[in-house]
Parts: structure tokens; C-alpha cells; sequence
């Protein structure tokens, strides 16, 4: 699908108000995409906070269509508002954007808003994905990610859907041990990755008002 620029539909402010605005030394994109933001005593957090609820409430549907249809930062900025929200309409939206896995860097935030919408359904997107692109042990993509959540939601669902990709000389292993710079990384492991979606969800249900 090509890439299309909110201006030619009517929506070119969607990109200042809610991808590269400020609310810290960084533009939002940034700060989605990095672990600043989960870092205790961050400075900027109830700011961020504050405003990243305002935003993920009130932006429209047919806004987030215009970041989904465009690149990564408003992809990945998108997906975040829709996770913060639970905007559930979204859902089917996000686990087409992941398994066809065209921009860089966005595949995180589809994965963070699967876990935060939190559902069976939502595990079968993953479980989609991991699928696909566990045994294409030539890409380094989201896999990291999309396991994290996986078992996020196993552990919120009473469920072990990821099992059969964790059992030993499983598909996560095979997928690790083939690429060399992530063998015997301490952060590859199904429990790191758990632990990362953890924190993620963590921290965005306490920026969510009761």
C-alpha cells in the first residue's frame, strides 16, 4: 500500500499536534520510541502523561487512519494513542499493519497496543505474526516484540499460547541462535522480552484515568 501524506486528505496538522509536538527535550515520536520514558524520576513524565491522555482521547478515528497511512513516526505514534486508549475498533487495523511489516520501528507500538487491548483476539494477531516471521531466521523485525506481548497477555489471560515457540530448541531459539549478534544476549530471552512489554503496560495504566 503507498504511503499517503495526511495533507492530501484534509488532515496535515495531524502530524504537529500529535507526532512531533514537544512535551519534553524530544518530539513525541522519539520518546514513544525509546526508554526514557520508563525510567524513574524522568523528568517530563507527568507532562508527558498528561498530555498523551488528552491526545489518545480525543484524537478522532479517521485521524489515527491518517498517521496509519502514512510513515513510521506517525504509525508508531498512532498505535501508541490507539494502546493508551483500548481503541478496539483498531484492532483487526494494527495485526494487518504488523504481519505486513513495512516501516521500521512501528512494529514495537503495534505489539504494545495487542497487549494493551488485551484479548484472546488480540493473542491470535501475535500468534499471526510470530508464525510468519519466527522462522525467517534471516529478519530481525518485531519478533522480540510480538513474543513479549504474547506472553504478557498469557499471563493476563491464564493461557500459553507461547509455549510452543518457547519450548527449548523451539522456534525462539532457532530464530535467536541463527542471528549472531543476539546469540547469548541477555537480552533475548522470552523472559526479558515479557518484562519489557511488562513495564510498557505498566506504565501506561498509570498514566490512564481510572
Amino acid at each position: 500500500m503507498p504511503f499517503q501524506h495526511p495533507e492530501e486528505i484534509g488532515y496535515g496538522y495531524v502530524i504537529e499536534r500529535y507526532v512531533t509536538r514537544k512535551d519534553s527535550d524530544h518530539p513525541r515520536y522519539l520518546e514513544l520510541n525509546s526508554a526514557r520514558i520508563l525510567r524513574p524520576g524522568w523528568p517530563h513524565a507527568k507532562r508527558f502523561a498528561r498530555h498523551l491522555i488528552d491526545d489518545a482521547s480525543a484524537i478522532t478515528d479517521a485521524e489515527l487512519e491518517a498517521l496509519l497511512a502514512y510513515e513510521w513516526r506517525s504509525r508508531l505514534t498512532a498505535a501508541c494513542l490507539i494502546g493508551v486508549d483500548r481503541r478496539e475498533s483498531f484492532r483487526g487495523r494494527i495485526g494487518d499493519l504488523l504481519l505486513a511489516s513495512e516501516v521500521c520501528y512501528s512494529g514495537n507500538a503495534y505489539c504494545f497496543a495487542l497487549a494493551r487491548l488485551g484479548t484472546h483476539a488480540d493473542a491470535e494477531l501475535l500468534i499471526a505474526y510470530l508464525d510468519h516471521y519466527l522462522p525467517r531466521t534471516d529478519l530481525r523485525y518485531d519478533q522480540p516484540a510480538a513474543l513479549g506481548a504474547l506472553l504478557h497477555l498469557d499471563a493476563r489471560l491464564g493461557t500459553h499460547r507461547a509455549a510452543r515457540f518457547t519450548q527449548p530448541d523451539g522456534l525462539w531459539d532457532h530464530w535467536v541462535n541463527a542471528l549472531a549478534h543476539l546469540r547469548d544476549h541477555p537480552d533475548y530471552t522470552p523472559t526479558e522480552q515479557r518484562r519489557w512489554t511488562d513495564l510498557h503496560c505498566a506504565f501506561a495504566n498509570g498514566w490512564t484515568r481510572p
